[in-house]
């Protein structure tokens, strides 16, 4: 069983920056899965962001957010970490990590085993 803790929200001014932390810990190796980043605004659906695979190459991002925000992971010590810049109100959610997914649909929530509780990142204008 593993267990993911998310750090480094906060509250920021537009077009300022970000770093989350996902730190893992447990019995399981999270560098085996797909390790992704979702995001949650209030009175909305949780949203992909990113995932990474076993390699720092194997990066995926939504569309929107592509160029903006990068996913990096340290395996060493059990982090994976999401780098946000000019960020927008839009921006503005609660952020979770979620790992297990043994299927290739990153972007479904669904499919993840494993989830942190979430860490806020609020956008001021």
């Amino acid at each position: 069983q593993v267990q993911l803790v998310e750090s480094g929200g906060g509250l920021v001014q537009t077009g300022g920056s970000l770093v989350l932390s996902c730190v893992a810990s447990g019995r399981t190796d999270i560098s085996n899965y797909y390790t992704s980043w979702f995001r949650q605004a209030p009175r909305k659906e949780r949203e992909f962001v990113a995932a990474i695979g076993q390699s720092p190459s194997s990066t995926y991002y939504a569309d929107s957010l592509q160029g903006r925000f990068t996913i990096s992971r340290d395996a060493a010590k059990a982090t994976v970490y999401l780098q946000m810049a000019s960020l927008t109100p839009d921006d503005a959610a609660d952020y979770y990590c979620a790992t297990g997914i043994t299927s290739r649909q990153l972007s479904d929530r669904t499919k993840y085993k494993t989830w942190g509780q979430g860490t806020r990142v609020t956008v001021s204008s």
